[in-house]
């Protein structure tokens, strides 16, 4: 079977209400199995394909019918330079996370030691890993099973700077308790629990619940991590989280509350919306 006649048939297969145009959706399964880009296989249409990757392809175009995002389907995600092995232990990587590690690059001009908290699939960690200069790169997760995930996605960064990088296992900044870092970041759980019933169902069915939610309206994770970070962080040191913009605001006067931090400050998203908050641990205690 050559690839068009694959992308055709799959084309049709994936037709249906709800679903978006079948055939960009073929192309995009097709090239992310392939490991290509998007349009590959336009331009391959007269190409053969092996039997096994046939089967492969198809394998993950069921997946698709079931109702799966296109990244668990393919097993795969791209974030900044990398991609990644994705799969329902982690949350699937977003664009809007890599302004993050572009504002710890750039606060902690990529040296020092630094901490990844909820680190899912290690996105974010080894994002920093790859394109800084750290000592070291710490990420923390309380699901072993992330872990295991990011832990494999430690071969996607270059081989010279996976030395840098630790996986430790245990709550927000427990595993790290004792240490003095330059910088903690996290994407922590911040969605509450009665919002469950307005989110996409691809994420609410498909992606996993503790990377999604915290309890006290969104905010417990938040509220936890903030007091942990101003105890592990060097005087100077960088706090940045990404939040949703209905807390930002909230989480924000949390650290100004917390009296350990200055130059408490929110960052917009691609959209202009409130999403990221950023501070700095005072160097003198009040």
């Amino acid at each position: 079977m050559t690839i068009g006649d694959l992308l055709d048939a799959l084309a049709e297969e994936l037709a249906g209400p709800g679903v978006p145009p079948a055939r960009a959706v073929a192309r995009d399964l097709i090239a992310g199995m392939m490991g290509e880009p998007r349009f590959w296989p336009t331009a391959h249409r007269d190409d053969e394909l092996a039997p096994a990757a046939e089967q492969e392809i198809r394998a993950a175009a069921a997946r698709l019918r079931q109702g799966m995002p296109m990244q668990y389907a393919i097993g795969r995600a791209a974030f900044r330079h990398l991609m990644l092995s994705v799969d329902r232990r982690v949350l699937i990587p977003r664009p809007e996370t890599e302004l993050l590690v572009d504002m710890v690059i750039a606060a902690t001009r990529g040296r020092g030691t630094v901490v990844d908290i909820g680190t899912g699939s290690g996105a974010i960690a080894l994002a920093l890993a790859a394109e800084g200069e750290y000592d070291e790169v710490i990420a923390t997760d309380l699901s072993a099973d992330a872990l295991d995930v990011a832990r494999a996605n430690l071969a996607a960064i270059p081989e010279d700077r996976r030395a840098r990088v630790s996986f430790r296992h245990g709550n927000i900044l427990e595993p790290v308790r004792g240490l003095k870092v330059d910088a903690v970041v996290s994407n922590p759980p911040y969605i509450s629990r009665v919002e469950a019933a307005a989110l996409p169902t691809l994420v609410r069915d498909w992606e996993p619940g503790s990377a999604l939610f915290a309890d006290a309206d969104g905010m417990a994770v938040i509220d936890a991590l903030i007091p942990q970070a101003a105890e592990v962080l060097k005087p100077g040191g960088l706090l940045a989280m990404e939040v949703d913009s209905a807390r930002a605001d909230r989480a924000a006067l949390a650290v100004s509350n917390d009296g350990r931090f200055t130059d408490v400050g929110t960052r917009p998203d691609l959209t202009g919306r409130p999403r990221f908050v950023v501070a700095l641990k005072r160097r003198q205690e009040q």
